[in-house]
């Protein structure tokens, strides 16, 4: 079959291309081409890739963990958000923690949140906007209070105390799976 393709571009290239020097130059880089083709298959296939342990978390150089842990496929349901004293994680009909791996559909962002903080009330869309998710740009709108979870992307902001179901309209927040 590569022999076939290789008569037919050789008559392709006769028709078009007048010198003979660059037939036989495209016929030698075709078939080194096909020859490298090959190469590169047989070094891919004695690559070995070793699949992560299950609960085993990779490292960065220096020791430090990383959040780089494949998604489970797992979202929690119902979807709770929490104050700082309520726990976090995969929250099911059992057990209600508030959801760390919260997503926006609205604006496609990453919930941030904030421990022992509340929004202050003239924050607005404009501010989250122009300063989510920078904690640093954020503060300055984030006024302490104890116990109590600050939660934004960037459209839309809540702050809360005790554990709450998900279930304001306007909130377009979803698990992102964990």
């Amino acid at each position: 079959m590569a022999e076939d393709i290789d008569d037919l571009l050789e008559e392709v290239e006769s028709k078009f291309l007048t010198k003979d020097n660059k037939k036989t130059k495209s016929k030698s880089n075709r078939k080194e081409k096909r020859d490298n083709d090959y190469d590169i298959d047989d070094i891919l296939d004695d690559i070995q890739v070793e699949p992560i342990a299950k609960g085993s978390v990779p490292s960065a150089p220096n020791g430090t963990a990383t959040d780089l842990r494949p998604a489970s496929g797992r979202k929690c349901f119902p979807v709770y958000i929490g104050g700082a004293l309520c726990s976090q994680g995969m929250a099911s009909s059992v057990n209600q923690r508030s959801c760390d791996k919260l997503r926006c559909t609205s604006c496609d962002f990453k919930v941030c949140s904030f421990d022992n903080y509340e929004w202050h009330p003239d924050t607005d869309y404009l501010f989250l906007r122009n300063n989510a998710p920078d904690y640093h740009r954020l503060k300055t709108n984030l006024v302490p209070k104890r116990g109590s979870r600050s939660y934004c992307c960037q459209c839309c902001l809540r702050s809360v105390q005790e554990m709450t179901k998900l279930a304001d309209p306007r909130l377009k927040w979803v698990c992102g799976k964990h």
